[in-house]
């Protein structure tokens, strides 16, 4: 019989941090035990979990019948907490800015569909989180990467920046905090990014904050707060910072300070209503997280700072591995500095998985170009088990080590 193809575009995606789960599923069936270093959910992770007032208020919208649709755009009390958040943050968001959906990921699929054609571009840092590579082709655009700067923190590469800015690109994205990076980009930068973009009026600023609440060095800020005139859509969600990833709560929110996206903001309105609503239990449980008790994000946030720092310690110690200390979320993008390893990043992952049980992503997944020579390692694992994975990295790399 004759076998039915997919589409290109379908099987052109890659998505490096879930496809080295593959091999790895396999060993554990195998009935061995993997270390996960390789996935951003603090939920698999001990010490780290939901707190308990936002799962009530999911238990209780369920035991009180609240399991139906919401409107389109979000529960309007939602609504109304996210815009008071980003108030907070600096800029003067309203209710009717915000657009809640099934996490950050629907939200970037909409804004894509809404806004990229044929021939669009979309310019997104490199390394940078996978669906920036891997939607906008869905659309017939396509992700151009700029530089970050791999040897001072991952800072912003400004001259490349304006070199591949031109009338084509639709979409800048600012991920900050970064991943994979843990880089912070500051407000001079952000201002000094806003002065490049004024040149260009047919593009929009995309501020992938989902990290924001993760800033070790106080630097980080608001980019929609920054802007007197470029428009920026501020993604934002209850995955990272509220320790919830599995209820697939995001948002965007739109600052339109010269009202010029307004054909935007309807392309993504008439998308939402087509696709109904996001989870109203899990809206109900977000909207506790923003209106209820806070004082629980400082000791999470010291508790993952302090494994960061256990990290730094150990990577520090070990030959064949460097890093850029992250200034916030919980990843860290290690140099591999071993001959046999710094051009084979992926042959690194997989063989020390295989030999070592212990599970990290290819630093070519987030980028081929500049991603490669690296490692993502999610540092939310309690302390015992950092220093079990890395005496076993350690070891992997002595073994291996060219005389």
């Amino acid at each position: 019989m004759r076998e039915i193809n997919a589409t290109k575009r379908s099987l052109n995606i890659e998505y490096a941090i879930r496809d080295v789960v593959v091999p790895a599923t396999e060993l554990e069936a195998q009935g061995h035990s993997i270390i996960k270093l390789n996935i951003g959910d603090p939920i698999a992770y001990p010490g780290l979990p939901t707190p308990p007032h936002m799962v009530e208020a999911f238990v209780n919208a369920l035991n009180d019948g609240r399991n139906g649709y919401s409107p389109s755009y979000g529960l309007p009390e939602l609504r109304k907490a996210i815009a008071n958040d980003e108030v907070r943050k600096g800029w003067a968001a309203s209710p009717s800015d915000v657009y809640v959906c099934h996490g950050v990921t629907e939200a970037l699929q909409i804004l894509f569909q809404a806004t990229l054609e044929e021939g669009d571009q979309v310019l997104a840092p490199g390394p940078h989180y996978p669906p920036y590579m891997a939607y906008p082709q869905m659309y017939g655009a396509e992700t151009i990467e700029y530089r970050l700067n791999s040897r001072n923190a991952w800072s912003l590469d400004f001259e490349d920046i304006e070199e591949k800015m031109n009338e084509h690109v639709r979409l800048f994205v600012l991920i900050n905090p970064n991943n994979p990076t843990g880089a912070v980009i500051g407000k001079e930068e952000i201002d000094r990014l806003l002065s490049i973009l004024e040149a260009w009026p047919n593009c929009i600023l995309v501020a992938d904050e989902i990290y924001d609440g993760l800033d070790f060095s106080n630097r980080q800020v608001s980019a929609a707060s920054r802007s007197n005139s470029i428009p920026v859509v501020t993604m934002n969600g209850v995955s990272k910072v509220y320790y919830a990833p599995g209820w697939r709560i995001g948002y965007m929110a739109l600052h339109d300070p010269q009202s010029a996206i307004a054909s935007v903001r309807d392309g993504i309105e008439r998308i939402l209503r087509s696709r109904l609503c996001a989870s109203t239990p899990a809206q109900l449980g977000f909207l506790a997280g923003l209106e209820q008790d806070r004082s629980w994000m400082e000791s999470y946030s010291n508790t993952v700072k302090q494994r960061r720092d256990v990290c730094l310690d150990r990577i520090a110690g070990i030959q064949g591995l460097e890093v850029e200390a992250p200034q916030g979320a919980f990843y860290m993008f290690v140099r591999l500095t071993d001959e046999q390893w710094k051009e084979n990043d992926k042959e690194f992952v997989l063989n020390l998985l295989h030999e070592e049980h212990v599970l990290l992503v290819h630093g070519s997944g987030f980028s081929k170009d500049k991603g490669k020579g690296h490692v993502r390692l999610v540092f939310l694992p309690d302390v015992p088990t950092l220093h079990t994975a890395f005496d076993r990295i350690d070891s992997f790399l002595q073994r291996h080590r060219k005389v």
